[in-house]
């Protein structure tokens, strides 16, 4: 049997086991200085993305939102421009999620935003005017599964002939 090769090298000089892939996960940035920064240079969200999309994109990635997506909806529908779909990993952390994001709302000029389902926490709905943000804890994203309803390839879009 082969010894296995230890991680820590005895000499006290480990080797680089950074990944220099970091850039293929955008939402995960080194740079903390400010909320803007990681989106704006990294070139992660589309263009003619909102300053109120960037901030609170940069709030859910620095609150560790997970899954974060934006989903454009202009030209889809009447109801908003824009539409941010993250998930939580807990009741608290969506609770969380959803309070800071009221915060960079307030902060935005937006603070009589309407909030949905904020007791439970389960599934955190934020009306923004132009940008609705849905968090969600994951079984309960995967239930709804609310992307699937705004894919472009959707079954009740196609014609039927």
């Amino acid at each position: 049997m082969e010894p296995i090769e230890p991680i820590h090298s005895e000499d006290g000089q480990d080797e680089d086991l950074s990944d220099d892939t970091a850039e293929d996960f955008p939402l995960f940035s080194a740079d903390d200085g400010e909320d803007n920064a990681s989106f704006d240079r990294q070139g992660v969200v589309p263009t003619g993305t909102t300053p109120l999309e960037i901030a609170l994109l940069s709030k859910l990635d620095d609150d560790k939102a997970q899954d974060i997506v934006l989903i454009d909806l202009r030209g889809k529908s009447p109801m908003a421009d824009s539409m941010i779909v993250a998930s939580g990993r807990s009741h608290r952390h969506v609770g969380a999620l959803a309070d800071h994001l009221l915060r960079t709302l307030k902060e935005q000029g937006l603070g009589r935003a309407k909030v949905e389902g904020l007791p439970h926490c389960d599934w955190v709905l934020i009306d923004a005017g132009d940008v609705i943000v849905h968090l969600f804890r994951p079984e309960v994203r995967m239930f709804y599964n609310i992307e699937k309803i705004w894919a472009v390839d959707s079954a009740h879009r196609t014609a039927q002939a």
